[in-house]
């Protein structure tokens, strides 16, 4: 695992992260969407041949294809020159008082 790959790794969980429809990162249910680095892993991000796989647990509000296109282009905004695909893994409860209604 070179240090390129963990630096990508992380600068895609941070912009992901950064987002206010997302409640955390998943590695899914068998904990295997991740990125090995020293020491450790990046939950909920994975960089494979060309693409990269990203696993979120949603905040409850938007329209999911809508959170999942805000993933899509903040993961392209970091690397543009592979393939991105999103996995919505759960969605949480908005906090009180978020809700329109």
């Amino acid at each position: 695992m070179t240090s390129d790959v963990a630096s990508v790794g992380w600068r895609v969980a941070t912009a992901v992260s950064g987002l206010s429809d997302i409640d955390r990162l998943s590695s899914g249910p068998f904990g295997a969407l991740c990125t090995p680095v020293p020491g450790g892993r990046i939950e909920g991000v994975s960089l494979r041949d060309g693409r990269i796989l990203v696993g979120v647990v949603a905040r409850l509000g938007r329209p999911l294809p809508e959170v999942a296109a805000d993933v899509h282009n903040a993961v392209r905004e970091v690397v543009s020159d592979r393939r991105v695909h999103v996995s919505i893994e759960d969605v949480t409860p908005a906090p009180t008082g978020s809700l329109p209604g």
